[in-house]
């Protein structure tokens, strides 16, 4: 074969494997799609609408069969005026106020101890053996169980719901950014060592960004125990110094067997749970996942 016909064909191959590369490339890179907001909005927000609305449609259907007495099952129109009335007077303002302020200032403080203590069992095998299988005895733990000795060392007063919070969320917290350094590959810890970054910096810009998603599931979980943990606390370590929060709340009325009170209360708990998913853990969790290629739609 001539010269020039050898060089036209090695130049067709080298052009044949980089359309091949490119394909591949094209196919290995997301392609984010563009989502309007109302599609978004609809969405988020709809589902969990359709749900409320076929559990009070339910709801109603028992109550109007008369299966329960009216002091067991209220009408879903009396807790709605119940929860007017909170509305207009501004009570409700300050209940979800104290309740509220409490668990995310507890959420933080867990954040704060949570993330230090992860790290360190995650990467000291003495640590880990020691600490770990505590760790998740005590996330499977009842918080509630820790009321009554908190009463007891604090008394009734911000203490109590704190160490609650505290003992509810840290263990959760911990053990997801354990989990999520567990599957970072070694690869990426190895790159960062020869890239200069030990201690600090490796557990800053190695290990967390990558560990990232398992971190933010132990978070979600972690504030969804904190949320539990603080309703138990209020509920039981009840009294004036520590204000009416929610718990409070749903115990004055089961105090008074008011029974339209204690689901007014019970509809509010969900209410502020569906809306800390809604408005902050899920927007952190899609923004995690487009950055990583596995989220599309924006």
């Amino acid at each position: 074969m001539p010269r020039e016909d050898t060089s036209i064909a090695v130049v067709n191959d080298d052009r044949d494997s980089a359309a091949a590369v490119a394909g591949l490339d094209a196919l290995d890179t997301p392609v984010e799609r563009t989502t309007p907001w109302w599609q978004r909005f609809l969405r988020a927000w709809l589902p969990p609408i359709v749900a409320l609305a076929l559990i009070v449609l339910v709801w109603q259907v028992v109550w109007a069969s008369a299966v329960l007495p009216e002091y067991q099952l209220p009408a879903p129109g009396d807790v709605a005026e119940a929860f007017g009335r909170t509305v207009v007077t501004g009570e409700i303002f300050s209940i979800l106020w104290t309740s509220v302020s409490r668990a995310a200032l507890g959420f933080l403080l867990a954040l704060v101890i949570a993330t230090p203590l992860g790290l360190v069992v995650a990467k000291v095998p003495v640590v880990r053996a020691g600490i770990g299988p505590l760790l998740t005895g005590l996330q499977s733990l009842p918080s509630v169980a820790w009321v009554p000795a908190a009463v007891l060392w604090f008394g009734l007063t911000d203490a109590t719901v704190f160490f609650v919070v505290l003992l509810g969320s840290v263990p959760s917290i911990a053990n997801g950014l354990v989990a999520g350094i567990d599957q970072v590959p070694p690869i990426l810890p190895r790159a960062g060592q020869v890239l200069g970054a030990t201690g600090y910096r490796m557990a800053r810009h190695v290990l967390l960004p990558a560990a990232l998603p398992g971190y933010l599931a132990g978070c979600k979980q972690g504030w969804a125990f904190s949320w539990r943990s603080l309703m138990a606390a209020e509920i039981i370590a009840a009294g004036p110094a520590l204000g009416v929060g929610l718990g409070a709340y749903l115990k004055n009325g089961a105090d008074v067997n008011d029974i339209v009170q204690v689901f007014a209360a019970i509809l509010l708990i969900l209410v502020v749970g569906i809306g800390i998913e809604l408005l902050v853990f899920r927007p952190l969790e899609r923004r995690v996942l487009r950055a990583r290629g596995l989220a599309l739609s924006v």
